[in-house]
């Protein structure tokens, strides 16, 4: 059965640490949720209080623009292998774009990665394990390398454009402050 506790616990990032993917969950005061699959090496647990992630470049900027309007966020994790969970991590999140003093900081602690535009920070204030026994068994074979090959053939240049031309207002209208 579920379990509710105000922190992540050894055996908890543990679990984090084994999965292949995540999915985040935004959204404003108004407009559409946003639920998004994350993968690569783009989290991090940094306490039994605080998560980082690498946003890369992509089609939208939803959590950004959401975050912007209502930092609440949830990132939720499934054992797609081994013993059935769901885990859904609860907070408030703040966006550091590669212009802000904590970029680099924040930024260092992952792999170099083209495409990088914002690293968010989750204050966790909630988590919430469930049993999951209706997630669906799943083999992992390999990750995806396309986003990394996309981002590295526009180049820097060529992202800063694709920010300016689709990253800078989310579905809804918003705008993601991607270029401030």
């Amino acid at each position: 059965m579920g379990q509710m506790y105000t922190e992540l616990g050894e055996e908890l990032t543990q679990f984090i640490q084994r999965q292949k993917i995540f999915f985040v969950g935004t959204a404003a005061s108004d407009g559409r949720v946003n639920v998004s699959p994350k993968g690569m090496d783009s989290l991090r647990v940094l306490g039994q209080d605080r998560i980082i992630w690498l946003n890369l470049t992509g089609s939208g900027n939803e959590t950004a623009a959401h975050i912007l309007d209502d930092a609440r966020m949830t990132l939720m994790f499934c054992a797609f292998e081994g013993t059935p969970m769901i885990l859904r991590v609860y907070g408030q999140a703040k966006a550091f774009h590669p212009r802000d003093p904590q970029w680099e900081n924040l930024y260092s602690q992952f792999p170099p990665t083209p495409g990088a535009r914002q690293v968010y920070n989750l204050k966790i204030d909630q988590v919430q394990t469930s049993c999951g026994m209706a997630v669906p068994n799943f083999d992992f074979s390999e990750p995806r390398d396309l986003l990394y090959q996309w981002a590295e053939n526009k180049g820097e240049s060529g992202i800063k454009d694709y920010w300016k031309n689709r990253n800078q207002k989310n579905i809804d209208g918003r705008p993601t402050r991607i270029l401030a």
